[in-house]
């Protein structure tokens, strides 16, 4: 889709070099021999001196001289002292490592001497990338832009970064972050920079959300400082707005430090600004992977550990009033107008460290990845048990779901085990009742076409069924239709299967099984047969019944609960295994009987709805039978094993 923002726009590219990788600082000398400069002045971080070591190392004669004092908010005073080393050595370069402040006071030296600048970020700043330079005097930040500022080289070297500190690493990379941010809805802004800031959000974003786990991860560095320079290019590309304007403020004149005021204040700012620049906040939440932009960024921060509040960064509540006039003093681009009042609001929330949002339940996946992320152990289960957590935190995600939701979802599990024993067990009839268990069956059965079709287990088998005599009468002679069963086992190929064990089950004309009764006297209506040598089993039973599954417990509870009937389509159950080939587990059900459209375990299959016919002439000896009697006669085909 065209952008009408984008019908008229000017760019301008930086002709900064960057070189990027692993173990790159071996690079410094090449880079500034291809400059054509014979003498280096190291600026070091003043917490990182091994660095300036290595540094001087690897540049070898062309070190003359090193200055470890950058100060935040690169001061004045500071840049006149090391003005004055770069003079006494006359530097013709500049090669600093470190993070903002050392780069600052590279650029800061630039513009002054106009010497070269080779920069090696340790942090994820990306201003070693832009033109612009903010200093610090007499408590005032000012800043500028001109090509002057611009580094002629940056060396991005991942393991420079792989050790920094998670507090520094959070708050760093919201900071570029923020220049993506801002870059999106500048006045100037245009499809190269919007490309560059969407990406940056995205892969900071997904950095963050896997940097606890794992915090010296390769790909996660790589991602946070390819991010950090895609951000810092658009920072260096078009004007920032209220953000940047808050931050320099809070920092020149407060004293606040850099990185982490700029984590606290983003997610108001971007708050701030929503509603006049829709567009650009719902792309921003696209990259973040949430509808809520401003509360995705803040949860960012709650879940790395980062400062949520101006208050943790020390900044008395009385100095919020100066903070805002300083910020509304000049007018400067920004989507919502300033006003004092919008901007009080602003800080004062930020200071107080409450959650911006544009409404919407927050976006968790850095929660769901720190589940993941601990997930250890053999790989199927890990990966089964990975699935789950994704798809319960989507579920719990996805309904807004309440605290008093979740609780009654635990008292009807603890109420579901509660009700589990020998004789029964309401978790196998839970999944009954919501189709998982037929979803299994089908998944683990149905790619054996040839076969007769599997059906659910049920809740009511009960292993080592009493082994019977072909012709018995598993009723015992409790009433009800009688039936006779006569029963084939073969191959797939009609090969009879001798030997084979046949266990069969079934609830009573009045829709019970012998489990849920009890002042019955052993097992009656199930009974284990093996085939004769023509693969046969015959007996004696009743004509099965529809029947209600147990309504007395929690399946009960929510079957009423959400309109559902709780009644099964009559049937009866068989369990068949034969050696050299897969177990079968099935039912025949009742052609004609009721609830075979609605069966509440959802077990009925076409294929295993079949006829149960009157019987005609003498019954089959077994049972007594005095009038009317059923006679059921099926094949049953099971699979070769795997």
């Amino acid at each position: 889709m065209s952008d009408s923002r984008y019908s008229n726009f000017r760019y301008t590219a930086g002709p900064a070099r960057v070189v990027f990788g692993s173990h790159t600082l071996a690079d410094v000398r090449p880079e500034v021999e291809r400059l054509g400069r014979e003498r280096v002045l190291i600026l070091a971080d003043p917490g990182l001196p091994e660095l300036g070591d290595r540094l001087r190392e690897a540049l070898g004669h062309l070190a003359v001289g090193r200055f470890d004092g950058a100060a935040m908010h690169t001061p004045v005073a500071v840049t006149e002292k090391a003005l004055a080393v770069l003079r006494e050595v006359s530097a013709d370069c500049v090669v600093a490592v470190g993070g903002g402040s050392t780069t600052g006071l590279a650029k800061a030296l630039a513009v002054r001497t106009g010497v070269d600048q080779v920069i090696l970020p340790t942090t994820y700043a990306g201003s070693e990338v832009t033109p612009v330079l903010g200093e610090t005097d007499g408590g005032v930040k000012t800043t500028r832009s001109s090509p002057d500022i611009l580094p002629e080289t940056v060396i991005y070297d991942v393991e420079l970064t792989r050790g920094l500190p998670l507090g520094i690493t959070v708050t760093s990379a919201v900071n570029a972050m923020a220049h993506a941010v801002e870059a999106l809805y500048a006045p100037d802004a245009n499809p190269v920079t919007d490309r560059l800031a969407l990406e940056a959000i995205e892969r900071i974003a997904r950095a963050l959300r896997r940097i606890t786990a794992d915090p010296s991860a390769e790909d996660v560095r790589a991602d946070l400082l390819t991010g950090a320079w895609l951000a810092g290019t658009c920072l260096g590309a078009v004007g920032m707005g209220l953000h940047h304007k808050l931050c320099h403020t809070l920092g020149g004149a407060f004293g606040l430090p850099h990185s982490p005021t700029h984590a606290v204040v983003l997610p108001h700012a971007l708050a701030y600004n929503a509603a006049h620049t829709p567009e650009a906040v719902r792309r921003i939440g696209e990259a973040l992977g949430s509808t809520d932009a401003p509360g995705a960024i803040f949860d960012l921060l709650v879940a790395t550990g980062a400062p949520t509040s101006l208050r943790e960064l020390d900044l008395p509540e009385t100095d919020l009033p100066r903070a805002v006039e300083l910020a509304v003093a000049k007018p400067y681009p920004n989507p919502a107008p300033l006003t004092e009042d919008g901007v009080t609001g602003l800080l004062r929330a930020a200071w107080a460290g409450e959650r911006p949002t544009l409404g919407g339940a927050p976006r968790l996946d850095w929660l769901t990845d720190q589940v993941v992320g601990t997930l250890g152990g053999e790989p199927r289960l890990r990966h089964l048990i990975g699935d789950l957590v994704r798809r319960l935190h989507g579920f719990a995600v996805d309904n807004d779901l309440t605290q008093a939701e979740w609780q009654a979802g635990i008292d009807f599990l603890t109420r579901t085990g509660q009700l589990c024993d020998d004789k029964r067990q309401e978790f196998v009839l839970l999944s009954d009742s919501l189709g998982v268990s037929s979803v299994v069956d089908a998944l683990t059965n149905s790619r054996t076409p040839d076969t007769t079709p599997s059906a659910v287990l049920g809740p009511f088998y009960v292993e080592g069924p009493p082994e019977l005599e072909h012709g018995s009468d598993v009723a015992d002679g409790l009433s009800g239709v009688p039936l006779h069963v006569e029963a084939t086992i073969t191959s797939v190929d009609g090969t009879p299967l001798p030997g084979a064990v046949v266990d069969v089950w079934q609830s009573n004309e009045d829709g019970f099984y012998d489990v849920q009764l009890p002042d019955l006297e052993g097992p009656v209506l199930r009974g284990r047969f093996r085939a004769d040598e023509l693969g046969m089993v015959r007996f004696w039973s009743i004509l099965p019944s529809a029947y209600p599954i147990p309504a007395d417990g929690t399946v009960g509870d929510l079957l009423a609960a959400t309109g559902r009937h709780p009644y099964r389509a009559p049937h009866l159950h068989f369990m068949i295994s034969a050696p050299g080939h897969q177990r079968l587990i099935t039912q025949l059900f009742v052609a004609g009987g009721d609830y075979l459209d609605s069966d509440a375990v959802f077990g009925v299959k076409p294929d295993l709805v079949v006829d149960f016919p009157a019987g005609v002439g003498t019954p089959p000896p077994g049972r007594h039978v005095t009038g009317e009697w059923r006679d059921l006669a099926f094949s049953f085909r099971i699979a070769p094993a795997r």
